[in-house]
This record gives structure tokens, sequence and C-alpha cells, in this order.
């Protein structure tokens, strides 16, 4: 497993959810009328289909680090998602600015289990991505406990979608993609039942934000990322939350290619946050979350 080489001192942030939409074959994370889709709600500009070199360079530009990912629905969506095992080993060739998340596909079973482990023990994934809604699962089914347990073990923390979903967006019954699955409470048996891992709720959780804070308060292995949302649209408690009681808990996070990461930053830095908060919140929360530290 090759070892990350993120100087601490010299990037200025880590960014934590970050999307590789293309493996630079031909394969995309989703279906064309989906990336259609989801782009015209986000109204995003930049690259739509950035691959692990592109992030590595962009991100190595602007001297922030970030976690790369694609989420694996291949089941729910009947297409094929993009290979975690290809994009850990690719990352590997960026070790000071790329930490590679894998993801598998919770309803292939058993076959996702024993992917999860080589994926951390043979590919250097430093934690996984899952997007319930669009992967087609209810994360608090126990069917998908053997896949929570296995991540425990390895020791690395899970990244979970909660909240509103701009993919299906528009379209007609919205793909079929089901919101009520990220909800974020539907993790809180998670967390409380797997105390060693390490949950990570994603994006302001809009219309349950309430329940994200809740969680995050509650249990010491819940954090929330805050991306996929400009700062300036943040639900009034989130931001309250965020430069309070979970000031050490809550982790930048961008959406790329959604959301640029400059946009972020430049839309938080106007939340009037005490000037201490947002040191955590860019870099040294996701540090010491990552084992960086």
């Amino acid at each position: 497993m090759t070892e990350l080489s993120i100087d601490l001192d010299t990037i200025t942030a880590i960014d934590v959810h970050v999307h590789v939409e293309s493996d630079g074959h031909g394969c995309l994370s989703l279906d064309q009328e989906l990336m259609d889709a989801s782009a015209a709600y986000f109204r995003s500009s930049d690259n739509r289909t950035p691959t692990v070199e592109f992030l590595a360079d962009r991100y190595r530009e602007h001297a922030m680090a970030a976690v790369v990912f694609t989420v694996d629905a291949t089941t729910n969506l009947g297409h094929p998602g993009i290979s975690s095992v290809e994009l850990c080993d690719r990352a590997a060739h960026h070790p000071d600015v790329l930490i590679p998340f894998g993801s598998v596909d919770p309803l292939q079973g058993a076959a996702a289990v024993d992917l999860a482990r080589r994926l951390v023990r043979e590919h250097g994934a430093r934690g996984f991505k899952f997007h319930p809604s669009l992967q087609g699962f209810s994360p608090d089914h126990e069917a998908f406990y053997p896949l929570w347990e296995a991540i425990e073990e390895l020791g690395v923390p899970a990244l979970f979608h909660t909240g509103q979903n701009g993919i299906g967006a528009g379209l007609p019954g919205g793909r079929g993609i089901k919101l009520r699955y990220s909800n974020p409470i539907l993790l809180d048996d998670v967390a409380a039942d797997f105390p060693a891992l390490q949950v990570i709720l994603a994006h302001p959780s809009v219309p349950w934000q309430a329940e994200a804070i809740s969680m995050a308060t509650h249990k010491a292995n819940v954090h929330i990322d805050l991306s996929g949302w400009s700062p300036r649209y943040f639900p009034p408690e989130l931001v309250k939350a965020a430069g309070g009681m979970l000031r050490r808990k809550v982790l930048f996070g961008s959406d790329y290619p959604l959301i640029s990461p400059e946009r972020w930053i430049a839309d938080a830095e106007q939340l009037g946050l005490e000037p201490e908060v947002m040191p955590g919140i860019l870099k040294d929360n996701a540090a010491r979350l990552l084992g960086l530290r």
C-alpha cells in the first residue's frame, strides 16, 4: 500500500468530498440522462467528467488535498460503475494530494464485503463512500450489517450521502431514486451498533438537518461534511452548530465538480464564524479523522 505524503504544513485545506466522474476510458459514473439532470440542477460550469489525474493536478495547483471517490450503484441503476480498484490504484500515483475512498455496491452482498476488504488491504482505500438513494438501500437494514462490521474492522471511515438529492432532480419520478433512504436518522442505528465505525453524514441534510445535528452531538463517531451547498445557503441551525458545539466535527467538502472548492471557501468566509473555527473546518478536523496527524 502506498503511504500518503500529504504535507499538512503546506496544504491549505482538505476537501473530503470530490467525485471522480470518468475513468478516462469512456466509462462515466452515471448514464447521460442523470449526468445532464445533475448538471442542470447544480448549474455547474466546471469540468463535469474529471478523472483521477485531472483532480490531482487541480488540487495540487491550489495547494489542497482531496478525498476522491465514485459511487457504485450498478445493481440499482443498471449502469456499470467506475472501478474503485482502478481509482485507488491511480490515486496512489498522487499521494501528496489524493486520499482515495472506495465504493462497493451493498446490494451485491458478500461480494461487496470481500471487495471492501481488498480495496483497503490491497489497493490503499482510506475509507468508503455510499449513496443510499442512488444505490437503492436502507442502511439500517440488518442485511447490510456484515458490510458495516467489515469496514469497522478495517478501521476506516464510511461517508454517506444524506438529505436532498440533485441526481434525478426534475425527471419523472426522479428516475425512481428514493429520497427517504438518505434520511440521516437511518444511520443512527449503524453508528450505535458499530461504535468504532466513523460515520460521516455528507451535505446539509435538508429536510432532516435537525436529525443530523442531533446525531453528531450525541455520538462521538458521527461527523458532518458540509459539501454540496454553497455555505451562503446553509440552514441557520447548521451554521450555529458548525461554529459552536460541532466545531471539531464538521468537515470542508465541496462536492466537486458540482461546486468548486474555491467558491465554497469564499462563501464560507462570509458566514461570520469565529476566526479560530475555520482552520478546523478546512483542514484540522479532517486530518485528525483520516489519521493524517
